[in-house]
């Protein structure tokens, strides 16, 4: 197993350097690419595999394969398949199919290690290759979108980088288990960049211009899967001590409200979903243990979501509901949409039920609020007027790459089988409902324009400093050894 992950880090990059010396086969390079990652996850999952394993001893650079990773795995295989097949007809040149080549591998290598070092390797190429997509279509709103992500990106891997070194200071490793045995520096300096990085809390804030400004496979691919580079490794954190959980589970309710909120009076309806986005991965953080799954089925449904979006006319939610959608894209809208909510028959059923169930006493309220409010803002899609069109169906290749995602949304739908009795399903229609009855008879009517001053590069600036004084403040009020 071990030469078996040797190689399918290393065979996709040459690959991405065979793109460039023949352009012809880009598109199929990549496709398969992504193929060979379904199958190695997919082993993963079904072998239950286990394994941990060390390369270069000096210097500990450590890999673990884990049902975790798998879950991770597959996400990244599935959206990034979804995003070449969406871009099949497209002109998108060699440079695009190798960069998402790149990006993927890239991915792979952060869901696997296990050592500060090689994850800060990781989450750097990965920033330099989103730069690049980003900035692909060269014009002036998406190279400054690029150059902001990429600034906002250095900066916290600088600090991440000071806190790997005390973490390697303290224990002569870089791996994630010496995060114990560090000084309080080292926590708080490595939380920063993964937490700025993943889009977590305040310092997410840089996520809806990027995604909402962003080409829409760029998009998805960014929401999809990019951004969970920086989540799993907050995962395994949580894993080192119950003190370390408990900060990553107080983060994740956080994250969840504050994206829900924003979600909630959104208008515009990408950044709606990238301030869902902000919301799911509290989702995932909140219950850390059981995050693999979830991230599976919000990132395939939020990828179907944006490759959608593409074919709307308008972006501003009011101006759809006054001039109604074409039903062949609205059908696919619907379809993830309900699955986002977490209707039962779509394995983010199962996941939400997983994630809820796994829920510290006192993150049960707030989540289902919050998981109230995703049904909310999720109605303002699923109650769009709707229309025949044939002027304005969706592509072939849409069509696939929906149907992709849908099918594996739907498939998945035994992982965890235990989540269909009738208690659980009462709850998840009653969310539903509750979400329809609000939307409908109260916020539907509300119209409050939200500010985007703090979104502001400045002030994404300043969110930093704070996220380091709130990070010191959790260790200061929860028991532990750090002080």
């Amino acid at each position: 197993m071990i030469n078996l992950t040797i190689a399918w880090i290393c065979v996709p990059l040459l690959f991405g350097f065979i793109v460039y010396l023949i352009p012809k086969l880009d598109k199929y390079l990549a496709l398969l690419t992504t193929l060979i990652s379904v199958i190695y996850s997919l082993q993963i999952l079904l072998n239950n595999y286990n394994l941990k394993f060390q390369l270069l001893d000096n210097f500990g650079v450590t890999f673990r394969v884990d049902n975790i990773s798998g879950y991770f795995i597959l996400t990244n295989a599935i959206v990034t398949a979804a995003v070449i097949i969406y871009c099949w007809q497209k002109d998108k040149i060699a440079f695009f199919y190798g960069q998402i080549i790149f990006l993927h591998v890239s991915l792979n290598s952060a869901f696997i290690t296990t050592d500060f070092l090689s994850l800060y390797v990781a989450l750097e190429v990965i920033g330099m290759v989103a730069f690049l997509l980003i900035a692909y279509p060269r014009t002036d709103q998406s190279l400054w979108v690029a150059l902001r992500y990429l600034f906002i990106s250095s900066i916290v891997m600088l600090f991440y980088l000071g806190g790997a070194i005390l973490v390697y200071k303290a224990n002569n490793s870089f791996d994630f288990e010496g995060l114990k045995n560090s000084p309080p520096e080292a926590f708080v300096l490595i939380f920063l960049g993964l937490l700025v990085k993943g889009g977590i809390f305040f310092s997410g804030l840089w996520l809806p211009m990027t995604y909402a400004e962003s080409d829409t496979p760029i998009s998805a691919l960014l929401s999809g899967i990019v951004t969970k580079a920086s989540i799993l490794p907050l995962i395994r954190c949580a894993e080192i001590n119950d003190d370390i959980d408990l900060v990553i589970r107080i983060l994740g309710v956080a994250t969840a409200i504050l994206g829900v909120c924003y979600a909630v009076l959104e208008k515009d309806i990408k950044r709606m979903f990238a301030f869902s986005s902000i919301s799911q991965l509290g989702f995932i953080l909140a219950s850390p243990a059981v995050g693999g799954f979830y991230t599976l089925t919000h990132g395939l449904a939020k990828c179907a979501l944006f490759l959608t979006i593409g074919y709307l006319p308008t972006r501003n939610l009011t101006e759809l509901k006054n001039n109604g959608i074409n039903t062949s894209v609205w059908i696919p809208l619907t379809l993830a949409s309900i699955s986002v909510i977490g209707f039962p028959f779509f394995s983010s059923f199962e996941a939400k039920v997983l994630t809820l169930n796994n829920l510290l006493p006192w993150q049960i309220i707030p989540m289902n609020i919050v998981a109230i409010g995703t049904a909310i803002y999720f109605f303002q899609l699923i109650l769009l007027p709707h229309k025949s069109n044939q002027d304005r169906n969706i592509s072939f290749n849409l069509f696939l790459a929906v149907t992709l995602l849908i099918f594996f949304l739907l498939s998945t739908n035994i992982i965890y089988y235990q989540a269909y009795i009738l208690s659980n399903i009462f709850k998840a229609l009653l969310i539903t409902l509750i979400g329809f009855l609000l939307y409908n008879f109260i916020l539907k009517k509300v119209v409050i324009k939200m500010s985007r001053i703090l979104e502001e590069f400045d002030h994404l600036v300043g969110f930093m400093a704070l996220m380091c004084l709130f990070l010191y403040a959790i260790l200061f009020f929860i028991p532990n050894n750090w002080f």
